[in-house]
């Protein structure tokens, strides 16, 4: 049986209880193995690796960069926009999809989980666990210490604070903080003209 079909897989796609020893153990094994080529890799200068990795993955831009160490689950589950960047330690639980849009920024220590379990504890001790898709929009910085669970939706143009843990979707457009993570502010006309200035600057100091 492949190990996409089947009914582990359908219960475990479609957010029901399964039993994830019975399911995806090919792409288990196929990510571990670059995961820890990629890792004990000199990235900086070679490129293969990180290469060899991305053929894993649902999908992966061109320009993609993961600084090690990083950790996947299966791999072929996460779908990764253009101009994805990742500081050290990204972790991803992917036993469903983790679907990224393009130009995402993510700092050191970030965990996205999209497996949970029962909270019966009767149910949970049988090992049977759930699986719920996280979904992260385009222009969006997540930075330092954040946890993503799962079942989240993450809008497009969005920064989540450093320490967040983000337990319910955040809409497009804003800056979101705290544990559980909610808006703070929306990200507005002025932010714009600040960093617009400030890169001019920068451009006209270095002589462009």
């Amino acid at each position: 049986m492949e190990e996409n079909s089947g009914y582990e897989w359908e219960q475990m796609m479609a957010g029901r209880l399964y039993a994830p020893w019975k399911v995806g153990r090919d792409s288990w094994d196929r990510v571990h193995a670059a995961v820890k080529k990629f890792n004990g890799s000199e990235y900086w200068k070679d490129k293969s690796a990180l290469e060899e990795l991305k053929k894993c993955f649902g999908r992966a831009g061109s320009d993609m960069v993961l600084t090690p160490p990083v950790y996947f689950d299966h791999g072929d589950r996460i779908f990764f926009g253009e101009h994805f960047y990742a500081n050290t330690d990204l972790t991803i639980l992917d036993g469903n999809k983790v679907t990224f849009g393009d130009n995402v920024y993510i700092a050191p220590h970030v965990s996205i989980y999209t497996a949970g379990h029962p909270i019966d504890a009767d149910i949970r001790n049988t090992d049977i666990e759930y699986s719920l898709p996280v979904t992260i929009g385009s222009n969006v910085w997540i930075c330092g210490n954040v946890v993503i669970n799962p079942g989240v939706t993450i809008g497009n143009d969005v920064v989540i604070a450093s320490g967040s843990v983000v337990t319910k979707d955040i809409p497009s457009h804003v800056v979101a903080a705290g544990s559980p993570c909610k808006v703070v502010r929306q990200i507005t006309g002025e932010d714009k003209k600040k960093w617009t200035e400030a890169y001019r600057e920068y451009l006209e100091g270095r002589g462009d």
